[in-house]
């Protein structure tokens, strides 16, 4: 495999995320998680923002004015459907600003609307 998918898939970036940001509808909140976080890998400010729900979506990210950012590895610990149209995600992201090593442990919501997934809002855990 030449270019492994950041989101630790197992697939190539090809076969896997570039898919999803080349605009293919995520087949599931799971899937979507796993673009966003590869996203923000590469700096895809335009697909972050495109798969946030309208509710909640920021009117910027200002990837570009953010302390440089080295993304490490995605580990998804629970990923559920509860109901049609909602799904939640557990996942541990890690990277390192500054060489200081961090790891975002959140909980995500995401809606369904149309037959695309969207990231509604997340919640922290400790």
């Amino acid at each position: 495999m030449t270019n492994p998918c950041p989101c630790e898939s197992g697939k190539s970036y090809q076969t896997c995320c570039e898919l999803l940001h080349k605009g293919l509808a995520a087949p599931s909140a799971e899937a979507l998680m796993r673009s966003r976080y590869t996203a923000f890998v590469f700096k895809l400010e335009a697909y972050l923002l495109s798969t946030w729900h309208s509710t909640t979506r920021p009117a910027t990210l200002n990837l570009a004015e953010d302390p440089p950012t080295k993304w490490l590895g995605l580990q998804i610990k629970h990923a559920e459907n509860t109901s049609e149209t909602t799904a939640i995600v557990e996942f541990v992201a890690r990277y390192k600003i500054a060489g200081k090593a961090e790891r975002l442990h959140e909980t995500s919501q995401f809606e369904r609307i149309n037959g695309h997934w969207y990231y509604l809002a997340g919640e922290f855990n400790h």
